[in-house]
């Protein structure tokens, strides 16, 4: 099979694209596979490390706003256009697939006018523009979630699948549980609550768990906070400030970053973290609880949908981004960790909209439109 992926921007756009790539590759070795991208992303650090060609071309969102500045935009993207059509025509695709973003434009639109198949996945609850856009030009969809169906009018095809990410379910026996949270700091007999803004860290959040330590809060709960590698040290300033040596925290551990956070979002009992795709769909393949701060002033307020799904199905609490403060986060996370049984079943709702086997769906799909 031959394939292009078009992918670019942010990881939530890039790492379902390597997924797809790697499944393919996995049931197909002879596949060949290439990316489509812009000179700008984090593709062009993760698609040649994951051992995949990487082409860019021109291509950028557009704005409704008169400037000088968008118009040069428009320019490149129209330009985009036309590099993105030589590149397909070269490398002769069974299949051009998408994973959102406005790079999806050019290359979906250009496949279908050359009459080559084309694929979309959504990884959001609240589709994108693009994704929109391309309904009429594509042959399916794919969505992580069952609430995007029914925001897709235009495709003939919408099909569930979920979103492929690398961390998956494990079942640790005690003695490696036990080896796992004491490598952090911390102890195995107390509640752990795992913190995190995405890679670079939520300052919103960060500043609430600085609140929680300063009042010393965490009375009936540990934590593992990852704080992003550029606020860790503004944050270990802040608390020296405050005579709390950032080493040195009582049930708390502080890192700047998680390198293996697999073993750590399956240890701990509660996540509190942003709502990207990924974390939501990581958590509901997990099965954990988790209290959900959804980033404001994105596109649609996508993070906030994607947070209703877990919701929803009462998995998960919501914190307004502009609402949280030590008070409302503590308060949510002891409601969760000293009832039992609200913990185990907010786990096991979570589970219900797992998507474990979101790679094979992907792969059936892909081989029902290239036969």
């Amino acid at each position: 099979m031959r394939v292009i992926i078009a992918a670019a921007g942010t990881a939530g756009h890039i790492n379902p694209g390597i997924a797809i790539a790697n499944k393919i590759k996995e049931e197909e070795k002879d596949s060949k596979i290439i990316f489509i991208g812009t000179t700008r992303g984090l593709e062009n650090d993760l698609v040649p490390r994951a051992g995949y060609e990487l082409k860019t071309i021109n291509a950028y969102g557009l704005s409704k706003k008169i400037s000088i500045e968008n118009i040069k935009k428009m320019y490149k993207t129209l330009k985009g256009y036309g590099e993105a059509k030589k590149i397909i025509k070269e490398f002769k695709p069974d299949i051009v697939i998408g994973t959102g973003g406005y790079i999806c434009g050019a290359t979906i639109t250009s496949a279908h006018s050359m009459k080559i198949p084309t694929l979309l996945h959504e990884s959001n609850a609240f589709p994108g523009k693009a994704v929109k856009m391309l309904a009429t030009k594509t042959n399916t969809i794919l969505v992580s979630f069952q609430d995007a169906k029914e925001r897709i009018k235009n495709c003939k095809n919408v099909v569930f699948t979920g979103t492929p990410v690398k961390i998956k379910k494990k079942e640790y026996s005690e003695e490696t549980l036990k080896k796992i949270i004491e490598a952090t700091g911390l102890n195995i007999k107390e509640p752990i609550v795992l913190v995190f803004g995405g890679s670079q860290g939520a300052k919103r959040i960060n500043d609430t768990i600085i609140e929680i330590i300063k009042k010393q809060k965490n009375k009936n709960y540990q934590i593992i906070w990852a704080t992003g590698p550029k606020q860790y040290d503004n944050i270990k300033d802040e608390l020296e400030n405050n005579n709390i040596n950032i080493n040195y925290i009582p049930k708390i551990k502080v890192l700047p970053y998680i390198y293996n956070m697999e073993e750590i979002m399956n240890v701990v009992d509660v996540i509190v973290a942003r709502s990207g795709a990924m974390t939501i769909t990581e958590i509901s393949n997990l099965g954990k609880p988790s209290i959900l701060v959804p980033l404001p002033n994105v596109s649609h307020n996508h993070q906030l949908y994607n947070a209703k799904a877990l919701e929803k199905v009462g998995a998960a609490k919501i914190i307004l981004d502009n609402e949280i403060n030590g008070e409302n986060l503590n308060k949510t996370i002891e409601e969760i960790v000293l009832n039992k049984e609200n913990k185990e079943n907010m786990g096991k709702n979570a589970l219900k909209i797992s998507s474990a086997d979101a790679e094979e769906k992907i792969y059936e799909e892909i081989k029902k439109i290239v036969k």
